[in-house]
């Protein structure tokens, strides 16, 4: 009898919070509809006061207060919302920003376990107010042959298998993509070509060993297209693949076609951390006016979904684990002896580097990924939009920021990079 009168209760809550769950919250609140009484629903969060508008109305991330301990950020009217982020990580990802003089550019870190944002920094060096962590104008980059390698994966290709190849540098034309044992002086195994962002190897796995509806299928099951649950409207991360082979080929290997929103890069990275399980990202710890708490936040892990099966987001995370032993962000994660600046830290990452075809720019640049590799605590995601001169890539920062997080944390060995001096 008792179990009974839990149920109605939990049930009642959830008619209660449903209706004043914000618009683009709608997985969630397809989720709270079906009374799922197990720890995603217990764990989710509580509206503590009915008011009006929601809660979460006029929520604005381009003004957080990060000078306390507790970030805030004001919502409508009166109220005062806290944050999950940590303010010590917070100030030093907008500091590494400014210091690198990055035109526009973004920073943001999950607690991989909880799907708490720890750092959601937005920086635009002309002042100018808009959200560049929630905003999906910049292209995917190679960021997008995490998609496609995991759509090889599921296809049955080990990480291991190995391809040879030619040309596909700068972009993928059609005589890249026929197989010529004359021509084809490298080889590389998937992993390798993922590490080091080998462009003709995605194009060419992709052409023989995916369809248009597999890519376009892992891609939505990981975000792309998709409205994901947050406390604030993120824009979708979008994906046009091309009929012709070529064009699709191209896509698979990350030459436009797509865009990704910072957001949805941590999003990412903690999906594949998570071991394939897509959980939901949380940023408000609580809202309030002048008469008290009007909303808290998850209390609990929320599970959304299972994008990729465990044995395929194992794999991914091997292949990533190369871009920092051996591969594109190599020089950023080690000093000039080959000294790792994080000893003993597996750490699994992809870059992206894109221009936009027009002789302005912007130069993009993408570092999106998540440590200990082997026992996963934070995701990251950073993009930065520079123009042609530039002084800090992505793959800089996420390193930086890396060392601030495993510093903070006592991890042996790891210097915080605030304390010796830009590098």
């Amino acid at each position: 009898m008792r179990q009974w009168i839990a149920i109605g209760a939990a049930v009642g809550l959830v008619a209660v919070s449903l209706p004043l769950l914000r618009k683009q919250d709608q997985p969630l609140a397809s989720m709270l509809a079906k009374a799922n009484l197990g720890p995603a629903a217990t764990g989710g969060p509580t509206i503590t006061r009915e008011v009006t508008p929601p809660p979460l109305d006029s929520l604005d991330l381009t003004r957080i207060d990060d000078r306390g301990d507790v970030a805030t950020a004001p919502a409508f009217g009166t109220r005062k919302v806290e944050l999950t982020l940590n303010t010590k990580y917070q100030r030093a990802a907008l500091g590494f920003l400014r210091e690198g003089h990055v035109p526009e550019g973004a920073v943001v870190m999950t607690d991989i376990k909880t799907g708490r944002v720890l750092v959601w920094a937005s920086y635009v060096m002309d002042g100018s107010m808009h959200d560049v962590a929630a905003e999906a104008t910049a292209p995917s980059a190679s960021v997008f042959k995490v998609v496609t390698g995991s759509a090889l994966m599921e296809a049955g290709l080990p990480a291991s298998y190995k391809q040879c190849y030619s040309g596909g540098e700068h972009t993928i034309k059609a005589a890249d993509l026929v197989e010529n044992k004359r021509r084809d002086k490298w080889c590389a195994t998937v992993g390798q070509a993922m590490g080091r962002s080998i462009n003709t190897v995605f194009a060419r796995l992709a052409a023989k060993n995916l369809t248009r509806d597999k890519l376009l299928g892992v891609a939505n099951k990981l975000g792309w297209g998709a409205d994901l649950p947050f406390d604030v409207k993120i824009a979708q991360s979008t994906i046009t693949l091309p009929e012709d082979e070529v064009g699709f080929a191209r896509t698979a290997a990350g030459f436009w076609n797509t865009t990704l929103s910072p957001f949805q890069g941590a999003n990412l990275a903690t999906t594949i951390a998570n071991g394939g399980e897509m959980i939901r990202l949380s940023i408000v710890q609580s809202v309030k006016d002048e008469a008290g708490e009007i909303y808290h936040g998850p209390t609990a892990r929320q599970v959304l979904k299972r994008a990729l099966d465990a044995s395929v987001a194992t794999q991914v995370t091997s292949m990533m684990e190369q871009t920092v032993d051996n591969g594109t962000s190599y020089k950023s994660f080690h000093d000039r002896t080959g000294k790792s600046y994080l000893p003993d830290i597996r750490i699994a990452g992809k870059t992206g580097t894109l221009t936009k075809p027009t002789t302005e720019g912007p130069f993009y640049t993408w570092w999106v990924g998540f440590a200990p590799s082997n026992k996963p605590e934070v995701a990251l995601s950073v993009l930065v939009a520079n123009r042609p001169k530039w002084r800090v890539k992505a793959t800089n920062i996420a390193s930086d920021m890396l060392r601030v997080y495993f510093a903070d944390k006592g991890a042996p060995g790891v210097t915080d990079p605030r304390n010796q001096g830009r590098r």
